[in-house]
């Protein structure tokens, strides 16, 4: 076994460790497939009044401008899938913010698995990326054989679905290199048709300016009207495009116990959402993605969906 090999080994071995779902890697370069489907997709302003998707534009397409003298990009997933879930007749909240906010529980795994590289290989510059910074994680873990773009631009893999998080860490290490997997997707189109405001305009493509999480999260102003009654529910993010995936049959229950819902999330009715107050906002979101959204921004969702 060569040195690159060795290093890789140890790498992927660490993250299963670290309790990721899974690790590839690929050579760090310039996205060229991905080029012009960016340009063209925020010509077409589906971005809404996410400016910051506007930003950086050369940064999303290389990551040897965020990270000098970088070779590799290591790319990690790690389930959120949920035990249980909230009731069907209630007002719902992404499985993804079921728990503490990924960004830091995430983030302390990356420091330990760059810690374990210094202490094994050695001196190794690199930077953590958990959705905070110009990167196309989607892309990369697709390049890096992770799994494939479904229909719905989510990653998507046979055995586990799409209920992951995807993180990287970018090195100035040369490591072996994984390969792109097929698309498994073939013809069905059970996430655009299953949309509430149809925001998956064409495969693999989706508006994020009628996405029911840019309307839930992103956007600050008063919600527009013509989507009034199209939110099937949803206070925060929205899974349908998830739910209804055949291949989210596969999810399995993730064992990360920082992601476990707050005890008394589960047992809301949409009364007590409606009732909420600032001290049970605070007490039930205190560490979750929800408080992006603010206590204003929950109630402002909340009297939309009534």
């Amino acid at each position: 076994m060569n040195l690159k090999e060795k290093y890789t080994k140890q790498i992927k071995d660490e993250a299963k460790r670290l309790g990721f779902m899974s690790c590839g890697i690929s050579k760090a370069g310039f996205l060229e497939e991905e080029a012009p489907r960016l340009e063209k997709w925020l010509k077409n302003n589906m971005n809404g009044k996410m400016q910051y998707m506007e930003n950086h534009f050369d940064k999303r397409l290389d990551p040897r401008l965020l990270v000098d003298d970088s070779k590799s990009v290591i790319s990690l997933l790690l389930n959120y899938y949920p035990e249980e879930q909230q009731n069907d007749d209630t007002y719902k909240i992404s499985k993804y913010a079921y728990g503490q906010d990924y960004h830091h529980v995430i983030k302390g795994k990356l420091r330990k698995l760059q810690e374990f590289i210094s202490e094994e290989i050695g001196e190794v510059s690199g930077r953590a990326f958990v959705d905070s910074a110009p990167v196309l994680d989607k892309a990369w873990a697709a390049k890096s054989g992770l799994g494939w773009i479904g229909k719905h631009s989510n990653l998507l893999t046979q055995k586990v679905g799409s209920f992951y998080f995807i993180a990287e860490l970018i090195l100035d290490l040369d490591l072996e290199y994984d390969h792109a997997v097929t698309d498994h997707c073939g013809s069905c189109t059970a996430c655009i048709d299953a949309c509430p405001t149809q925001a998956i305009v064409e495969p693999c493509v989706v508006n994020g300016s009628k996405c029911i999480s840019y309307f839930t999260i992103e956007l600050k102003d008063e919600l527009p009207l013509e989507v009034k009654g199209k939110f099937d529910d949803w206070a925060f993010g929205c899974d349908v495009c998830q739910d209804v995936c055949p291949w989210n049959r596969f999810s399995k229950p993730h064992n990360e116990p920082l992601f476990n819902p707050h005890p008394d999330l589960l047992s809301l009715t949409k009364k007590d959402w409606e009732e909420i107050t600032e001290d049970v906002f605070r007490k039930v979101f205190q560490k979750s993605a929800v408080k992006r959204t603010k206590y204003a921004g929950l109630n402002r969702n909340i009297g939309f969906l009534k």
